[in-house]
């Protein structure tokens, strides 16, 4: 990785520096720089070349060689890749997952006729329990979706033992993880596929769209033609699909801001540190464990608010915040078995899941992109700290 600094990095569209004590907003996206996006997409748009082209297979091959993974493709959404992924591989019946997940991950199941069952998340990374997910697993159980929660990796190789052990598939909704790393091996190239976001508050960024990635060859081809109503060109579709092409243009966003992925992970990180450094002696608030040799990219920071030990509500302090004129969110809140459409498929014979909703119940989460500014950072811990009633 190369340096970062609280400038802005080459390449990146720079937004109006923050004032020092100035209020921050909650997100503020970078963008690739325009100039180096027109440059990249000119050529295929002289040739009317937007869809279907040159650029999407280059970005295809770029970001396959940056996670060392042997296929990679193109697609309009994350929740789209996911949905593809699901009917590419023929899964029928229960797909265990977390419920302490956006929704989408939930959605993509119902799109791709699935039955979507929820486990707890551990208590320290809030990422699924491969323990937890084990005791779901029965005889109409297709797959397994792993969801690395901020960009905080899953665990890998418990899930993978379990999906081989069940002769299972293994997705994981890797929507906030490009960049992330597992005992240093990029995130992309674990389970049968994942799937990625590069909508705008990802750290990699197409405007809208996503990527799937695989090592299996037969996979891919049939994500490539799902993509494309499940045609691979002879107007004779091969399996059921959709339009979900991702346009030259989208292409070409992405490849002008790759180069900055790595820079902008150590920001973030370093963000991610500070509000970790200045909010660990507040008492009722606590923080997701990133493993040991693991990297997150810290798509969001988010904490827990214990109602007790802080001394006041989460949604009292969310309140509070706005009132000061700090945004914050509830990512994600609620967990997906407790909404109106999605908790509709949790059945009530399941276990419960307490983890889930102890984390979702306290969940806050903080403003942090590139450009936000260390003395940001400080504002919003001071002001989360001014508001605990049980100062330690």
């Amino acid at each position: 990785m190369t340096p970062a600094t609280d400038s802005s990095i080459a390449g990146i569209r720079s937004v109006p520096a923050q004032r020092k004590g100035q209020v921050p907003r909650f997100i503020s996206p970078k963008l690739p720089s325009w100039n180096a996006v027109q440059k990249i997409y000119r050529g295929a748009y002289r040739a009317a070349q937007v869809t279907n082209g040159a650029l999407v297979a280059r970005f295809e091959a770029a970001a396959a060689e940056r996670l060392r993974v042997r296929h990679c493709v193109a697609v309009s959404s994350c929740t789209s890749g996911l949905m593809l992924t699901m009917k590419a591989l023929g899964l029928k019946g229960e797909v265990i997952m977390p419920s302490f997940t956006a929704f989408a991950t939930g959605m993509a199941a119902l799109w791709a006729g699935l039955k979507p069952v929820y486990a707890d998340c551990n208590p320290d990374t809030w990422n699924i329990d491969p323990l937890d997910a084990a005791k779901r697993v029965n005889r109409k159980t297709c797959a397994i979706i792993g969801v690395h929660l901020y960009g905080n990796p899953c665990d890998v190789e418990g899930l993978t033992s379990i999906a081989s052990m069940s002769r299972i598939k293994l997705i994981f909704d890797a929507a906030h993880a490009f960049g992330s790393s597992h005992l240093g091996r990029p995130i992309g190239s674990f389970g049968d596929a994942e799937v990625f976001s590069l909508s705008p508050t990802n750290l990699l960024t197409a405007g809208e769209g996503g990527l799937i990635t695989t090592n299996d060859s037969s996979l891919a081809a049939r994500l490539t033609a799902a993509r494309n109503y499940g045609d691979l060109g002879a107007y004779d579709p091969i399996l059921q699909g959709m339009n979900a092409r991702m346009p030259e243009f989208n292409a070409a966003m992405g490849l002008a801001g790759l180069d900055a992925v790595d820079a902008k992970v150590q920001r973030h990180n370093r963000i991610a540190s500070k509000y970790t450094r200045l909010l660990t002696a507040t008492a009722g608030v606590s923080f997701q464990t990133v493993k040991r040799g693991d990297v997150s990219t810290y798509k969001d920071y988010s904490v827990v608010i214990d109602d007790e030990r802080f001394g006041m509500p989460r949604n009292q302090l969310v309140e509070s915040l706005m009132a000061r004129g700090i945004e914050t969110r509830k990512y994600f809140y609620p967990p997906l078995h407790m909404q109106r459409l999605l908790g509709s498929h949790h059945s009530d014979d399941q276990p419960g899941l307490p983890f889930t909703e102890r984390i979702s119940g306290g969940i806050l989460s903080l403003p942090i992109y590139h450009k936000l500014p260390v003395s940001a950072v400080r504002t919003v811990s001071r002001a989360i700290k001014t508001q605990s009633r049980h100062p330690e």
